[in-house]
């Protein structure tokens, strides 16, 4: 039955994932389906959802309210993973604020047990001299970017979609091979063409695109059981913001495992800068661990890179 979350881990839940095509969407797909349950995999183009056993494509916008009641329908949670960064800001407010409420609020009415929304670990003020970062720590104020703003904004608007058990999912840098993975290939186009500047001491908070997903799959799917206390699990009715990131890096593991690659050399700066820890002991008390080491990360980074004889 939707809203059971009892049901949703005896028997195999239905979830929705919108940007099912997209780095992150595609991997939760993946993820979900290693546990057995049934996707429906929201995407904007035909033909272009994850094709794998137990994933049904849906073409639309979830932000129609028609097409948002249609493929919520019966659903025992969604999972939310479009925010089109680097977009204008018109666009990231759209799409972002106005519309991700939209499949919330038809989620909400359709009974559906559970909304897991990809936020982002920017919205944190992350500035020199702050300490480490949990999910109690200060948020960036209005006026900081177009993109932490936006999503702020977002997590603002879905907090007010009452009657429904929302998860705030924020992970920092996300890591993880393919055309559209920013940290992976976007991040190193720009850095072959010039730009190379960082302080080698300034915390690089990420986490692998595989290991978020798993955690996301976990929540979606009804593994990690509600609880009173936010550090237990999702508070039911309310939404709960949890931090998944790994293990401690820096500017120097990632810009210079990116530059040596590429053979070019990278521009070390001396700026004060964050030194800190994005602390994810929440959702390992959640029972989260992540498999994919910093060495193993920055080797799959270090291949994509690297001319093939």
């Amino acid at each position: 039955m939707a809203g059971s979350v009892e049901g949703m881990v005896d028997s195999s839940p239905v979830v929705v994932v919108t940007g099912a095509n997209g780095l992150v969407g595609t991997a939760v797909c993946r993820a979900l389906v290693e546990r057995s349950a049934q996707v429906r995999a929201v995407v904007r183009r035909a033909g272009s959802a994850p094709g794998l056993d137990g994933v049904t494509e849906h073409v639309g916008e979830f932000a129609d309210e028609r097409f948002a009641r249609e493929v919520t329908r019966g659903a025992d949670a969604v999972v939310t993973t479009v925010h089109p960064m680097g977009s204008s800001r018109d666009v990231q407010h759209r799409v972002g604020v106005e519309g991700t409420p939209v499949i919330a609020r038809a989620a909400r009415d359709a009974g559906v047990a559970r909304l897991v929304h990809v936020s982002t670990a920017g919205v944190y003020d992350r500035s020199a001299g702050v300490g480490d970062v949990a999910e109690d720590g200060a948020l960036l104020p209005e006026g900081s970017g177009d993109y932490p703003d936006t999503k702020n904004a977002t997590d603002a608007a879905l907090a007010q979609v009452g009657g429904l058990t929302t998860v705030l999912v924020r992970p920092p840098a996300i890591l993880g091979a393919g055309e559209t993975s920013v940290w992976n290939t976007l991040r190193p186009q720009t850095v072959r063409y010039g730009e190379r500047m960082a302080n080698p001491a300034q915390t690089w908070a990420w986490v692998h695109v595989d290991d978020l997903a798993a955690f996301i799959a976990d929540v979606a799917t009804g593994a990690v059981a509600t609880a009173d206390d936010p550090e237990r699990g999702p508070v039911p009715g309310s939404t709960t913001p949890v931090i998944v990131a790994g293990e401690p890096a820096t500017w120097r593991d990632y810009l210079g495992t990116v530059t040596d690659a590429l053979g070019v050399e990278p521009e070390w700066t001396d700026e004060p800068v964050w030194t800190g820890r994005l602390l994810a002991d929440r959702a390992r008390r959640w029972g989260w661990a992540p498999r994919v080491g910093l060495a193993q990360a920055m080797d799959e980074l270090r291949r994509g890179l690297t001319p093939r004889a």
